[in-house]
Formats: C-alpha cells, sequence, structure tokens
C-alpha cells in the first residue's frame, strides 16, 4: 500500500515539482497540497496524509506555527511532518525541531532521498539530512530547550552515547545498525533506552537534550 503524502508550499512551481517528482515512485501517492500553513491544517483534517511535507517559511501561517499546532493534537492525529527547507534556514530548522517536525531536507533532495526520508518517518524515526546537521547542531550549543524532560538525566553508556551520535547525524536505525553491526531490532531497543533515559519522547528531543546537557 502506497503512502499518502500532502505537499506544502507556497509557491506552484514548488508543490508541482515535488508532485511530479513523487509520481514517479509507486510507493507514494500524492492526496492532497496546500499553499499555506494554515490551508495545510484544514487540508489535514479532510484527507488524513500519512506524511506531511511542508515548507518552512510561508504566509498566514509558518510551516513552523502549523507544525507546532499539529503537536497539539492527540497523537493519532498527528502526521509527521517533514519540513523542506534550504541552507539558509538553519536557524529556523532548530525553532522547527523544538516545535516537533520529525525530518529535515533540502528542497533539492533526490527522488531516492525523498522517498526514503517518507518511509523513514512514515515508520516513526526521525531524519535529519546530514547536509544541515552539522550547522543546525552547532546553532543549538547552549540554547535552552523548551520541552518536558528530566532535568537530571541518567547516565548513558557508551553505546548509547554514539547511538546518540549516529541519531544526530540524521541517521535511520538500519543506518546506525549497519555502522555499529548490530541488528535492526536491537537498536531498536537500545533507541527507546536512550529516550527514557533522557525523559523525552522522540529522536529529535533525545539530540537537543543530549546537546543541552553537553554529551555531545
Amino acid at each position: 500500500m502506497s503512502i499518502k503524502v500532502m505537499v506544502v508550499d507556497d509557491q506552484t512551481l514548488v508543490r508541482e515539482g515535488i508532485k511530479s517528482l513523487l509520481s514517479l515512485s509507486d510507493k507514494i501517492q500524492v492526496v492532497a497540497e496546500a499553499a499555506d500553513g494554515q490551508q495545510a491544517l484544514d487540508e489535514i483534517c479532510l484527507q488524513n496524509p500519512d506524511v506531511v511535507l511542508m515548507d518552512i517559511r510561508m504566509p498566514i501561517k509558518t510551516g513552523i506555527e502549523a507544525v507546532a499546532l499539529i503537536n497539539q493534537w492527540e497523537p493519532d492525529s498527528q502526521p509527521p511532518v517533514i519540513m523542506l527547507t534550504t541552507f539558509d534556514d538553519h536557524q529556523l530548522v532548530m525553532q522547527a525541531m523544538q516545535a516537533g517536525a520529525k525530518g529535515y531536507l533540502l528542497k533539492d533532495v533526490s527522488l531516492e532521498t525523498l522517498v526514503e526520508a517518507i518511509e523513514t518517518v512514515h515508520a516513526g524515526e526521525t531524519l535529519i539530512q546530514p547536509a544541515i546537521t552539522e550547522r543546525v547542531l552547532q546553532g543549538l550549543q547552549g540554547k535552552q530547550n523548551e520541552f518536558d524532560s528530566i532535568e537530571t538525566p541518567e547516565p548513558l553508556s557508551t553505546k548509547e552515547v554514539e547511538i546518540l551520535r549516529l541519531m544526530a547525524a540524521g541517521c535511520s536505525n538500519r543506518e546506525i545498525s549497519q555502522a555499529m553491526f548490530k541488528s535492526e531490532g536491537t537498536v531498536k531497543n537500545q533507541v527507546s533506552n536512550v529516550l527514557a533515559k533522557l525523559g523525552v519522547r522522540d529522536r529529535t528531543r533525545a539530540v537537543l537534550k543530549a546537546i543541552e546537557q553537553g554529551i555531545i
């Protein structure tokens, strides 16, 4: 069964380009589109997409504002959102991470990368494209995070810190398992342990908390 995707961007050419790209994949079905954050919220309620591709900079409601509102919905009604960004948007990407976005991609991604990203967040994982990770993480140094977490996290093992670093680099569980020569199931369990020790609910917040605490 194909993954239902919604494309949100205020530029018609960008939306059409992404839709045309995704039409080449039999794994993806574009079910809706929107030109601003408010329209996106309305269409999500109507079309119930599995994954949303959303531009950060938009009129009426920005992508960040829309993601923050989606993050307040009931968990079952929250589609994972991948932010579409440019190299110059790294400050906004940080805000999007804190608002609850699950993925971050540059707008000039290849079809293969885009489809893999959609599949990754649809499977419940977080994705940060390595091309923007370093700048985002540098910008997060010394930032105070505004979400629920344990003030003094339980100490992480050396292996768990290594997993956190790979998570911060945007690696999926599959890529972490290959890098660490472990099964994907083992990695999934270890990621869950890391989240529990840090007292956070997802991989993005784990990375933010680890940076705040100086763990990575």
